[in-house]
């Protein structure tokens, strides 16, 4: 299984000051899979990606990407270089500068500051920011500061800029908090379109949005998994609508 899957996580716990964050938490997301996860507060979501980008060192357990990096021994810079990129919930936009520019900012292009200073945008990385500026529906606001774009706009900027640095796996994190009905709506369609080239997980509260990516379901529980399947399959679930969905 772990050769197979691009993030495999077995047995992983994390405890702080006595209380179990992540407990015996076992988890695989296949290439190519996007997977959704929801829990209750406290059900070690956010914990769960601190451990996969390597902000939290777990006390025990296996987490392995890509079938054979062992993440344990990594730290967050690495992993990020490896091919994992993490959307927090606050969008982190360069608002002085155009929606273009935090696209080019972002690609993967030689990282000291000189190296910066002196890129030069080579015509295939043109071709790409403008693919990016398509998939993430911002094509016809490339030339305007970021400040300005609307709350779910800069989340797809962001996402965009993650996308820039062409990870393998992205772990997006309440996407559709604080945005409009319409934006949550393209948001879902912005994540399939992603999905098709990457794997995706994301951690959300709104369970419309959940049933509208159409995606296996993990349900958070205490630090481990309660189910897993599709929403209506957990939905089902007498224990989920007793810790969760029942609330």
């Amino acid at each position: 299984m772990k050769a197979t899957s691009l993030l495999y996580l077995d047995g992983v716990s994390v405890t702080f000051d006595g209380f179990k964050a992540l407990n015996e938490l076992s988890l695989t997301i296949a290439p190519g899979e996007m997977r959704a996860i929801i829990g209750p507060n406290g059900a070690g979501k956010t914990t769960m990606m601190d451990v996969i980008t390597g902000k939290t060192k777990p006390d025990r357990g296996e987490i392995y990407f890509d079938g054979a990096i062992d993440l344990t021994g990594e730290d967050e810079a690495s992993i990020a270089e490896i091919g994992i990129g993490r959307k927090f919930q606050k969008p982190t936009v360069f608002e002085s500068h155009t929606v273009r520019d935090n696209l080019e900012l972002a690609l993967k292009a030689p990282r000291g500051p000189f190296a910066t200073l002196f890129h030069v945008i080579s015509g295939g990385e043109t071709k790409r920011i403008d693919d990016l500026l398509g998939l993430i529906r911002l094509s016809d606001r490339k030339h305007e500061l970021a400040a300005n774009l609307s709350h779910g706009q800069k989340q797809w900027l962001e996402i965009g800029m993650l996308l820039a640095q062409d990870p393998k796996l992205l772990l997006v994190d309440e996407p559709a908090a604080g945005m409009t009905d319409a934006e949550t709506a393209e948001t879902a369609e912005l994540l399939k379109d992603i999905a098709q080239d990457h794997s995706v997980v994301v951690v959300e509260h709104d369970m419309e949005f959940v049933r509208s990516l159409s995606v296996k379901v993990t349900v958070l529980h205490e630090g481990s998994v309660l189910a897993e399947g599709s929403l209506d399959h957990v939905s089902a679930n007498e224990r989920v609508v007793e810790v969760y969905l029942g609330r």
